[in-house]
C-alpha cells in the first residue's frame, strides 16, 4: 500500500528571511562553501548526513547571516531537488514534532499529560519523553532528505548511531516502555517510506528487529517554503 494523509494538524515551523545562494563545496560534515554576490562564504550545514543530491557544486541553497564571532558566514536552510525544497535542518524535525505532540493533534499519541526533550534511557539520549495515563512513552526522531523515485529512505549514509537508538528502543519496551521512531520527511514529493538497505543493511535489519519487539514506526511528509515547514501527514511505510 502506498499513499499519504493529512493527520497531524498541519503544525507549522516559521523559517527566518532567506536569501538564495550557489553551494560550492561540503568542506566538512558542519560546513560547507556557498557563493553569494560573486563571492565564497564559509556556510554552517546543520545536519551530518552526506545529502550528496543537495549539497553539490552549482546547486541552489538558501541560507541566513550567522551571527558575529561566528566561525561560519552564513547557515544553510534549505536547499533544491529540482523543483523541491528540502529543508537540510536535521534539528527542525524535533520542533516540529513537539509542537505536534504537546498540542495533542496526533492521535496515536492522545492521552499524555507530560513532555520532555533529551531524556536519557540505557546509554542513549532520547528526543521525547512522554508520561501519562497511557504510561510512559520513548520517542525518537529522525530527519529524512533523501527521495529516489517517490519513496523516502533513511539513512544516507551508515548510521552506527541510529542503529543503536533502535536497539535501545527494543529494550525499553521489555521494561514496560512504549517505544517509536518517526521519521520526518522535509520534503513534499514522497509517497512511501522505506529503510534505505544499500546505504546501510544494519540499520535495516536492526529496524525489523526492533518493529518485530514492539517499536512502533511512523513516517511523516512536510511542505517546505521559503517561508515555512509544514508538516502534512502520514506516509505510508514498506519495510521491505
Amino acid at each position: 500500500m502506498s499513499g499519504r494523509n493529512n493527520q497531524t494538524g498541519e503544525t507549522v515551523i516559521p523559517l527566518p528571511e532567506l536569501t538564495e545562494a550557489v553551494f560550492l563545496e561540503r568542506k566538512n560534515r558542519f560546513a560547507g562553501l556557498v557563493e553569494v554576490a560573486g563571492r565564497p562564504y564559509y556556510a554552517h550545514v546543520p545536519s551530518s548526513g552526506r545529502m550528496r543530491e543537495l549539497l553539490f557544486p552549482g546547486n541552489p541553497v538558501y541560507i541566513t547571516p550567522m551571527p558575529p564571532g561566528k566561525r561560519t558566514q552564513y547557515r544553510i536552510h534549505l536547499a533544491r531537488c529540482g523543483e523541491t525544497l528540502v529543508s537540510v535542518d536535521s534539528l527542525l524535525p524535533n520542533r516540529l514534532m513537539y509542537k505536534v505532540l504537546a498540542g495533542g493533534v496526533m492521535e496515536e499519541f492522545a492521552g499524555y499529560e507530560e513532555i520532555k526533550k533529551e531524556v536519557a534511557y540505557g546509554q542513549s539520549r532520547f528526543d521525547l519523553y512522554l508520561r501519562g495515563n497511557p504510561g510512559r512513552c520513548l520517542i525518537e526522531i529522525k530527519s529524512v532528505t533523501l527521495v529516489e523515485d517517490g519513496t523516502a529512505k533513511f539513512p544516507d549514509a551508515p548510521s552506527q548511531r541510529g542503529a543503536k537508538h533502535l536497539l535501545e528502543l527494543a529494550q525499553a519496551v521489555k521494561e514496560d516502555y512504549r517505544a517509536a521512531v518517526i521519521f520526518v520527511v522535509q520534503r513534499d514529493d514522497a509517497r512511501i517510506f522505506s529503510p534505505n538497505l544499500a546505504a546501510d543493511p544494519h540499520f535495516t535489519r536492526c529496524l525489523h528487529q526492533a518493529v518485530s519487539q514492539g517499536v512502533e514506526v511512523y513516517a511523516l511528509y512536510s511542505e517546505v517554503t521559503t517561508n515555512i515547514v509544514r508538516l502534512k501527514g502520514h506516509l505510508s511505510i514498506q519495510l521491505g
